[in-house]
């Protein structure tokens, strides 16, 4: 297991005062990254359905998925191995029957089909079909949307938590390297991200890398007026700009980092724009400490750029830590107007600035630990504007 029990009890205990607080007596989990945070379950198989059943009067919970996974159950989590029940493989992928139909059976049979029952409405991994299986499985229950409920409770990470993601941090850190040295004119950009991915994955000679939850971000040209493009089999030109968003993953925590190289001379709309945006995220990063609010940090960045014409109407940055594909983020609290989250110590952001205009954009991001008196990066690296030399491939920025 990638923590001790204790501490894995000490997140049902909090999960469970949240379910008090909402009425709810049973909660069924489908997103993979708050299952593996409360029972340590790690597989790919999250594509097939699954459930973690935590009951408000039970001391662990239940895993309940397809039969070809139990035994990776066993492996991986703290759970007492009765609390392991698998489906048959006939409930995969038929329209004969559903998994959900197996789990409101089992439900049943162990005196929970009459409670209050939260499910994860807001999931990628929970369908309508799954609700309406539920619903038709358990009609003497009351249903109620538990969407982020768990995810609140993973915002203050525990130490072991800080110490994965600082060591994804070097993962990230070499990663980044990795792909800015290799980005010239006349490289292909899938060579890139091979290059990316093979170091995110070998880590370090004392840690090795886990996959990530996003696959590396790298548009370039024209394309990096927007995020979220990964890569072609095109070349790079002399003269264009590549944006890498990439992050280092162990034991499923992420600490993702952007950077922005340019390949020869960059252009001076291109060169205001990146001191633009690095000057607002070191104001950013220079003011926040716990007791201030998420929109606080938004309002400072604010204050950094109006001098300038820029504006960005997207967010400044989320939560970020454990996850699986498709998103690292933790979907709960958002570095943005109106939201009035309070810092507290060992909560984690990623904190990206990003500007993507019609025809070129800027990345430049810091993945931070609130600290007890301010916050701290977990990676180190140069926040401005690389710059290569097209001929030479020398490094200038």
């Amino acid at each position: 297991m990638f923590f001790a029990t204790a501490e894995y009890k000490e997140r049902i205990r909090k999960t469970k005062e949240r379910m008090a607080a909402r009425g709810i007596d049973v909660l069924l989990i489908t997103d993979p990254a708050n299952m593996n945070y409360l029972s340590g379950y790690d597989g790919w198989s999250f594509y097939v359905h699954q459930m973690l059943v935590v009951i408000n009067d039970e001391d662990q919970p239940i895993w309940i998925g397809r039969e070809q996974d139990s035994n990776g159950a066993k492996l991986t989590s703290w759970l007492y191995h009765e609390n392991i029940i698998p489906y048959p493989e006939s409930y995969v992928q038929t329209d004969q029957r559903h998994p959900m139909d197996f789990v409101a059976e089992i439900l049943r049979q162990i005196g929970q089909d009459k409670r209050s029952i939260g499910v994860e409405m807001e999931n990628y991994y929970f369908t309508a079909k799954c609700y309406e299986r539920l619903k038709k499985g358990l009609p003497n229950a009351v249903f109620h949307d538990a969407t982020l409920l768990v995810n609140w409770v993973r915002l203050v990470k525990s130490s072991t938590e800080i110490e994965y993601m600082k060591r994804a941090a070097l993962f990230v850190e070499k990663a980044m390297l990795d792909g800015i040295e290799i980005i010239n004119e006349g490289v292909r950009e899938c060579d890139v991200a091979a290059k990316v991915l093979h170091t995110q994955i070998t880590g370090t000679e004392a840690f090795g890398g886990d996959y990530p939850a996003i696959m590396p971000l790298l548009p370039s040209g024209e394309k990096t007026s927007t995020p979220h493009l990964t890569w072609t089999d095109e070349r790079y030109k002399h003269g264009d700009t590549v944006i890498l968003e990439l992050a280092g993953c162990y034991k499923r925590y992420h600490s993702p980092l952007a950077r922005t190289v340019n390949i020869g001379k960059p252009s001076p709309q291109m060169e205001h724009l990146s001191k633009v945006v690095v000057e607002g995220l070191n104001a950013c990063l220079d003011m926040i400490k716990p007791g201030i609010a998420c929109e606080e940090i938004e309002e400072a960045w604010k204050k950094s750029i109006e001098k300038s014409v820029i504006t960005k109407d997207s967010r400044l940055g989320y939560p970020t830590g454990l996850n699986y594909p498709p998103d690292w983020g933790e979907h709960t609290a958002s570095i943005r107007k109106g939201d009035k989250t309070i810092l507290q110590p060992n909560m984690t952001f990623h904190l990206i600035p990003g500007i993507w205009l019609d025809h070129y954009g800027f990345e430049a991001s810091e993945s931070i630990r609130i600290t007890e008196t301010g916050c701290e990066t977990f990676a180190v690296l140069p926040r401005e504007l690389f710059i290569k030399d097209g001929m030479s491939n020398k490094l200038t920025g």
